[in-house]
């Protein structure tokens, strides 16, 4: 008996099937990869910087977007979801949905065990194909830990460590400061680390 291979699903059936969905689905090459769920630091971590972000672009033309924006890169063939996207001036929407952009310049990542790796290497290189795209950072859950690479020139990206309570990552975008003191507040992290 042969194996049957699955079907690639067409884009258009992704997005019809995740209109309707319960979960969210990210889509890689016609195949669906269903979102794992976050946790109480996660969610927490995200809307610390998103609401540090929003303050801080307060009367600037950027948008912030968190978790439930999708994101399209067409040269890599996927749909995403980012934890934290901003975009300078109005968004570039896929086929006029309001749901799906394709301009972010900054996309944050808070780093779950299961996908860390993923975020680090294929969401990165993925993340890189877009035009315009020029900072990414990843932030742990479990620990007081914050990576950042910030484009120096067409093939070439800087990267920076931050590991210390009372450091901050500086934001290229108009020269924002995000203080751990103030991401990692309310969460569980330092508790998590003892």
């Amino acid at each position: 008996m042969q194996a049957t291979i699955p079907k690639a699903l067409s884009i258009e059936d992704y997005l019809k099937q995740e209109e309707k969905a319960d979960v969210k689905s990210e889509y890689i090459n016609g195949k669906i990869i269903p979102m794992a769920g976050g946790t109480v630091n996660h969610n927490q971590i995200a809307v610390n910087i998103t609401t540090e972000l929003n303050y801080a672009f307060k009367k600037q033309d950027y948008r912030v977007y968190m978790g439930d924006v999708r994101l399209w890169i067409p040269e890599k063939n996927i749909f995403t979801y980012p934890d934290i996207m901003v975009i300078n001036g109005d968004p570039i929407y896929y086929e006029n949905r309001k749901d799906t952009i394709l301009n972010p310049i900054l996309i944050i990542e808070v780093l779950s065990p299961s996908t860390e790796n993923y975020d680090k290497e294929g969401k990165f290189s993925a993340y890189r194909t877009i035009q315009g795209f020029s900072e990414y950072m990843l932030l742990s859950q479990t620990k007081i830990y914050g990576e950042k690479f910030t484009k120096t020139d067409e093939k070439t990206w800087l990267f920076q460590e931050f590991h210390q309570e009372d450091q901050a990552i500086q934001v290229q975008l108009e020269n924002i400061s995000l203080q751990f003191d103030d991401i990692y507040s309310s969460s569980h992290t330092c508790e998590i680390q003892k």
